[in-house]
């Protein structure tokens, strides 16, 4: 057994912002001088990003989804720095070296990672989840936001709720890092559907002050979003009552009010 023991080292993760309101994640080893980086949109941020530091090496792109926002720069830092592209399986990944599936499980930076299948933005979205005991974290995509979900561009709302719904049941200590500050608007929303909850209101005024600062409102935990996410509150009563009044029928199902809020935040 000792013969086959090596240190893990501890990951840093930081966001590199692209486009308008997107984030490339960058897993990183600072004792190695190692990183991954995770849905870079565009290839800009993340070489800016190692020209500062001629002395790392992207050995990883890890991909959650087709969208162009997050697959726009595999290519070129695929052929610039040699990185293996690992993306999902059921979906067209640009320089796609590891087709993966659920359930699969990878080794990134000695970092093992699970991977989900979570259908509903789009028909093949993937997460990664690495199940730290002490400190466990999740790569959404944009499956799970802060405080919200994405859009169903391919997928079903039936879809969409089963994999929030495994996203959930994931420890509440585990660290979300979702793609997009949408966390504003996003607890805009919250306070419609549920505008006494005193935890969606505590967090909306950190988020507003976080903004006004140009500050990241993420990562989330699973915790808080338990709390404050209407999406993963489906079954809470208020939340029911809020979706059925704005439905103006009665709504039987935590599945069926999913739907609506889905429908409400759509136009909100």
């Amino acid at each position: 057994m000792l013969l086959n023991w090596r240190p893990v080292h501890m990951l840093k993760i930081d966001a590199l912002p692209a486009f308008t309101d997107n984030y490339i994640w960058m897993l990183q080893d600072p004792q190695r001088r190692l990183c991954a980086a995770v849905d870079p949109g565009e290839a800009a941020p993340v070489e800016k990003w190692l020209d500062t530091r001629p002395d790392w090496h992207l050995t990883d792109i890890l991909v959650t989804h087709h969208h162009h926002d997050h697959v726009g720069g595999v290519e070129q830092l695929k052929a610039r720095y040699g990185a293996r592209v690992h993306g999902p399986a059921g979906e067209k990944i640009p320089a796609r070296d590891d087709a993966l599936v659920d359930g699969q499980r990878i080794r990134i930076l000695d970092h093992e990672l699970e991977v989900f299948e979570v259908p509903g933005h789009t028909s093949g979205h993937i997460a990664y989840f690495h199940d730290d005991t002490q400190a466990p974290w999740l790569l959404s995509g944009d499956t799970l936001f802060a405080a919200g979900c994405g859009r169903l561009f391919e997928g079903t709302a039936s879809q969409m709720f089963g994999s929030l719904q495994r996203l959930a049941a994931l420890p509440a200590s585990t660290k979300v890092y979702c793609t997009h500050e949408y966390t504003l608007s996003n607890l805009r929303f919250a306070k419609a559907v549920e505008p006494d909850n005193p935890d969606i209101a505590e967090r909306l005024e950190q988020v507003i002050r976080l903004r006004e600062a140009k500050r990241i409102t993420l990562p989330s935990d699973l915790r808080i979003e338990r709390a404050t996410n209407p999406f993963l509150r489906c079954s809470e009563p208020r939340v029911v009552a809020a979706a059925s009044r704005h439905a103006d029928r009665p709504l039987d199902t935590a599945e069926v009010v999913f739907a609506a809020l889905r429908a409400w935040k759509d136009c909100f």
